[in-house]
């Protein structure tokens, strides 16, 4: 059985920050968000977060051949048509279902399985105990279930929905691609909405059986260590002795990552400290509509009093 820890939850709630952190801890490795690592790797040749185009990485490299005989021999755009048959959020609670079709069933089975592979050769590449894989999407974790061979277990992060909707408004740009792209950015209302989605989504997940540990962004940076020994306990590792952490301040050693945020680049020192910077830089009717949005789920997650 291959040891995953999915992170998810929506982008811009600090999950690139606890895969780095997870990946400090002995027996870890982070992937990045494997989800995108078709399209953008394997087709595209971004950059590692080791700094190298992908095909040039070695620890890639050295993954495909081992997962598929060499990258040369995978079926990007089936991977992607797969993708678009079965990992959207709208089918999940077809996927939830224990009365999905037949034929469905192969074909998100068959997705399942190009992820399965990839973790198994993965896991022997790094010698790790625990793969990481930031992806995030809830559809994709659900997907995950029908995967031969894996041991999945899910981190679902959340962030206050406020913070979240003006992360998204930033414009940020993509050094994998040498700065030529942009990440994507949503208005406060559409972030709102997919905040709401997903994490319903996640919230609901260990109804089918997948262990859920909830972790916020606010507590990680709170107190990472204390977050990090109880994922730890989930995933069943010893954390070691969190050498790493001292003063607010995580260093950090490289990775291969594999896409996701630009943080994943970074090497060295890394202050610890919320980003709350959405009180003031969110205008004020901008915030009051995602606070009515996400009142629900704001009050469930303990952010009630939240101004």
């Amino acid at each position: 059985m291959v040891r995953v820890l999915f992170l998810g939850g929506l982008g811009r709630s600090g999950t690139t920050l606890l895969e780095r952190l997870l990946g400090e801890l002995p027996g870890v490795c982070p992937l990045g968000e494997v989800v995108h690592l078709w399209e953008r790797d394997v087709a595209g040749d971004e950059r590692c977060a080791c700094g190298e185009h992908f095909s040039e990485c070695g620890f890639w490299r050295e993954v495909g051949e081992k997962a598929f005989g060499g990258w040369h021999h995978v079926d990007v755009w089936r991977v992607l048509a797969l993708r678009h048959a079965v990992e959207r959020t709208r089918h999940i609670p077809r996927l939830a279902s224990v009365r999905m079709s037949p034929a469905h069933r192969l074909l998100v089975e068959e997705y399942a399985d190009w992820y399965a592979r990839l973790y198994e050769a993965a896991a022997v590449v790094s010698g790790a105990e625990v793969l990481v894989d930031s992806s995030k999407h809830a559809a994709l974790a659900y997907c995950l279930r029908f995967a031969p061979g894996l041991d999945l277990r899910v981190a679902h992060v959340v962030r206050d929905s406020r913070g979240v909707a003006y992360s998204w408004t930033k414009k940020v740009t993509r050094p994998e691609t040498d700065n030529a792209e942009e990440m994507t950015r949503y208005s406060p209302g559409r972030s709102a909405l997919l905040w709401n989605a997903h994490n319903v989504a996640f919230s609901a997940l260990h109804k089918c059986g997948v262990p859920v540990r909830r972790v916020r962004y606010e507590e990680l940076l709170e107190d990472p260590g204390a977050v990090l020994r109880d994922l730890s306990e989930f995933i069943d590792i010893a954390p070691g002795e969190l050498g790493f952490l001292r003063d607010g301040v995580a260093e950090l050693g490289p990775c291969h990552s594999a896409a996701g945020n630009p943080m994943r680049f970074t090497v060295g020192p890394v202050p610890l400290r919320r980003d709350d910077a959405w009180r003031t830089a969110l205008p004020g009717g901008q915030r009051r509509v995602v606070s009515a949005l996400t009142a629900p789920l704001l009050g469930a997650y303990g952010y009630r009093g939240a101004r």
